[in-house]
Order: C-alpha cells, then structure tokens, then sequence
C-alpha cells in the first residue's frame, strides 16, 4: 500500500508539471519559467516517496542469514552464490586481522568481491568485526565475520541481502534538497522584507509618559 501511495505521489507530481509546461512555446522554456519554490516543493515530495519505498522494501524484504561456513564452501542468498573462498592473515596499520574473502555471483557471473575481518587493535586488544559491503541503488550485501567454531577454520558468517536501503538516504537528500531551493526563492525574500517594513511603519513613538 504505501509503494503505491508513494507512487501514485510521483505521478501526480509528473501530471502537475505536465500541466504546468504544456502551454509553452517549448518544453524547455517552460521548465524555465518554474520558480525555485515549485523545484523545491518537487523534490522534497519526490524525496519522500524515495524515503517511504526504501523503508518499506528493506523492512519487508531483507534477508539475513547466520550460518558456519568454512574456505571452499558456498551459500545462496537471494539469488546470490556467496563463495568462500580463504581465509588469510592481514596487518593494517594499528591491527591485525583475520580476513575471509568472499566471491558473490549472480547468474553465473561475478558481482562483486568481499573481505570481511575479524580485527584485533594492537594499542588495546580489542577485538572488533569489520563487515565488507557492496552497495547498490537497488540492493545492498553485507557479509560479517563472528567467531572461529570448532578447532578448524570454520568460522561463524552472517550474510545479509537489503533491497532498496540507500532510497531512504536518497529521499533524505532529496527533502533537505528540496527545503534549501525552496529558501532560495526571492519571492519570499521579498516578501518577509516587506512584512518587515509594514511592521516598522506601523509602530509609532508614543514620547515620554
């Protein structure tokens, strides 16, 4: 419901400025003649339909999976193959790491590569989980290392598939976007100047009681 409120919303706004067009010499001198405060009012709209989709899409269709997987094993996930392929040690600057690589395909092909790590900081000891992400417009994945099981290499793994969850970034963007074009628009400059000057002609001086 709200995927369809939310574009029933973006069609409105496309019909709106249709009309708004459609009576000039040319499309583009039309789209010229719109005001800062019209741009701005389209795309905070156009942003919140953005921020209602990617929320409902995510909350309603993420997956994730927690798993033991070791070097050379395979999991599906949304239509996506996670291959495992080693496990090596790296060093970074102040750490020292414990890192899976991970090859994900799709159809047959690879999309992308991931290498999550299992870090230990050297100042500290802490040991903290560094996820590797491969972002998208429609999709994100997220692999995570958890814990070694067993005396072996297996290691416990959390795969996550999250559709559409940089829509709500995007329709964020879009609404401050939208606010700060709108600010822009010298009509209401004008105007809040000269509410300022009626308001200052309008006050008199009354003198000493």
């Amino acid at each position: 419901v709200a995927v369809v409120l939310s574009s029933w919303l973006v069609l409105g706004l496309a019909r709106d400025l249709w009309y708004r067009v459609r009576g000039a010499p040319s499309v583009l001198r039309g789209l010229r003649r719109l005001t800062p405060s019209y741009w701005g009012m389209v795309a905070a709209h156009l942003g919140f339909a953005a921020c209602v989709t990617g929320v409902v899409a995510t909350s309603q269709y993420s997956i994730e999976r927690d798993l033991k997987m070791s070097p050379g094993e395979r999991e599906t996930l949304a239509g996506y193959e996670f291959r495992f392929l080693e496990l090596a040690s790296v060093r970074g600057p102040n750490f020292v790491a414990d890192e899976a690589r991970f090859e994900v395909l799709r159809d047959g092909a690879t999309v992308a590569h991931l290498a999550p790590q299992k870090r230990r900081y050297l100042a500290s000891g802490q040991v903290m989980t560094e996820a590797a992400i491969d972002p998208g417009l429609f999709r994100d994945l997220y692999v995570a290392m958890g814990e070694t099981i067993g005396e072996g290499s297996a290691w416990a793994v959390r795969l996550h598939y999250k559709p559409m969850v940089r829509w709500m970034w995007l329709g964020a963007i879009l609404m401050a976007a939208g606010a700060f074009v709108t600010v822009l628009d010298r009509r209401y400059r004008r105007q809040r100047a000269g509410a300022r000057a009626a308001a200052g002609e309008g006050v008199q001086y009354a003198g000493p009681a």
